[in-house]
């Protein structure tokens, strides 16, 4: 089985850093980057379970700590080799660092 913990420590990680934010730095970008990282690992979360997608709604700035962190914990269930995962985590990474938190 393959060991996710790299990815869900990085965006429990991302999503403490954002709890911890200002309101000014979410409405900057922070949060809508946050919901575009949440929609993207959904939508892979849903492409490796065969489904046919849907996109994550946006249930505001202060939800998108939690939308982050349920997309990945459900992607994380149905990775099926490292090379799914090194993806994940760059998507997480980028989002981390261009949302500044």
């Amino acid at each position: 089985m393959l060991d996710t913990t790299p990815l869900t420590r990085a965006v429990d990680h991302f999503a403490d850093r954002l709890r911890a934010a200002p309101q000014s730095r979410l409405q900057r970008g922070a949060a809508a980057e946050a919901l575009g990282l949440a929609r993207a690992l959904a939508r892979s979360a849903q492409r490796l379970e065969g489904v046919t997608p849907r996109e994550m709604p946006d249930a505001g700035m202060f939800a998108a700590a939690d939308q982050i962190t349920v997309a990945a914990h459900d992607l994380a269930l149905v990775l099926g080799d490292e090379g799914e995962l090194a993806e994940a985590l760059a998507l997480v990474e980028e989002a981390q660092r261009r949302a500044g938190v």
